[in-house]
């Protein structure tokens, strides 16, 4: 997989940001904790929020074999 401009964390836009509220707890999106899905921005309310869903995205990738 190819990694473009617009996927790199330096490109993220809270603009582009799919969502208002962070999935996990329910709080506003803050610019800092962004993160690529699918192509697109989702947005967490902290770093920590951002992290953990990763993490899980690579654990779930894993055991359907998509790593």
């Amino acid at each position: 997989m190819t990694t473009s401009d617009e996927t790199k964390p330096s490109a993220l836009s809270i603009d582009a940001c799919l969502n208002t509220h962070c999935p996990w707890s329910g709080d506003p999106v803050s610019p800092d904790s962004l993160t690529i899905y699918r192509d697109q921005v989702v947005g967490f309310c902290n770093p920590e929020c951002r992290d953990k869903f990763d993490r899980a995205q690579t654990a779930f990738n894993r055991l359907i074999g998509h790593d």
